[in-house]
């Protein structure tokens, strides 16, 4: 059985940085290093400085962030430390608006090899993103020459909370090889046509809990790549956005499953897509399994249920290929709201690995237009309780 989110363990953390901001005697003023709140000076050096010594501290420490507006250049925080770290982010971080001369992959702000670390405050890293979207990329293209706003690897033992993060130049989070890590009232912020922008985008990571995050931004709320495993997302308003999405497993050969994945307590406004599964056709072999969604409301969200192993972008793909990647132990569980598209239920599977265990209970969605239709393919569904749009297998 997967692990479910535990509130304990989110009160324990919260305690942890709470006493971490109440020590004053562990407290590193980045304006003590040579910070500036002009909204010019970089304050990435600063930073650094005020880092490297409570990470050299064998107590509980923090590094603080003021209020005011700093200019932040591309910025690398790096463990392991000696003991819980705390980074509060009370002021606005702004981004350059050039970021050639940024180091490949790196994104504007990482965080890597931490234990025990939390992010905090009431600040705002803005990516600045506004002057770039749709200038350095086109829709056919993927725009991996644009920074990520905030990354988090192989972090353990952490806590997200309060902060936001606004208009990012590509994915606004992006989880990485991280174990136990919890976001707690997050905030991502970009406008719908913001290209690229997923809010929190996790992958190879296991233990990640998402708990009252509000995301508004151009691409997916929250989408789940390789290896992501006992995920747990819970009370998360999304829109706009493409909605919340599993995948795209089987586009790159090894990758590894996705399991146990849990969705609970979601409203979706004014989304492309709802909550959905998609797979490339033609795809390498790959494994979706354990995936719940439970009492999520739907406002006027685009194609609410989608399973999509045909799952093909600006038709760059061999759809006559069917996708290896298999789909099973699959539970839709009260889901309810309204339609923007006829197609309120789309289960397109794989006729080469047809899904598994698919299970529909209390669904009720309605299209305003009239009545809502469902689609499905390569796959037999279990449907229980209340059925609208009555759902059929193929």
């Amino acid at each position: 059985m997967g692990m479910k989110f535990h509130p304990t363990a989110i009160a324990l953390l919260l305690l942890l940085a709470s006493a971490a901001e109440l020590s004053d005697a562990a407290l590193y003023d980045v304006t003590k290093y040579g910070g500036k709140p002009d909204g010019k000076t970089d304050l990435s050096q600063a930073l650094l400085k005020a880092w490297k010594m409570a990470c050299a501290s064998v107590d509980v420490s923090s590094v603080l962030i003021p209020s005011g507006t700093y200019a932040l250049g591309q910025t690398i925080i790096e463990g392991p430390c000696k003991a819980p770290i705390n980074l509060i982010v009370q002021g606005t971080l702004k981004a350059p608006i050039d970021t050639s001369h940024f180091k490949p992959d790196a994104g504007w702000v990482a965080f890597q090899h931490i234990d025990h670390f939390t992010l905090s405050g009431s600040g705002v890293f803005d990516g600045q993103g506004t002057t770039l979207w749709g200038k350095k990329c086109s829709q056919s293209s993927y725009c991996d020459d644009l920074p990520i706003n905030l990354r988090f690897s192989f972090l353990t033992n952490s806590m997200i909370r309060d902060v936001a993060t606004k208009d990012s130049k590509q994915f606004h989070v992006n989880v990485l090889g991280c174990k136990d890590v919890n976001f707690y009232h997050f905030t991502v912020s970009a406008p719908e046509e913001s290209l690229n922008t997923d809010g929190i985008h996790i992958g190879r990571s296991s233990g990640i809990n998402i708990t009252n995050a509000n995301i508004k931004t151009g691409d997916d709320c929250i989408s789940i790549g390789d290896g992501s495993e006992q995920i747990s997302i819970n009370d998360v308003t999304c829109g706009p956005g493409h909605g919340i999405s599993i995948g795209s497993p089987g586009k790159y050969p090894n990758e590894a499953p996705v399991i146990g994945i849990r969705i609970k307590g979601a409203t979706l406004t004014n989304t492309m897509n709802g909550i959905r599964v998609k797979t490339w056709p033609a795809s390498h072999k790959g494994v979706a399994s354990d995936l719940h969604f439970e009492d999520v409301i739907m406002n006027n969200v685009g194609n609410p249920i989608l399973i999509d192993q045909e799952y093909c972008p600006y038709n760059q793909c061999k759809l006559q290929i069917p996708s290896r990647v298999k789909i099973s132990d699959v539970n839709f569980k009260n889901i309810r709201g309204t339609s923007s598209s006829q197609l309120a239920v789309k289960l397109v599977c794989s006729a080469g690995v047809p899904c598994r265990n698919v299970q529909l209970t209390d669904i009720n969605l309605k299209y305003n237009g009239g009545a809502a239709t469902t689609l499905s393919k390569n796959i037999e569904p279990v449907l229980g309780g209340v059925q609208v749009p009555k759902s059929c297998s193929a």
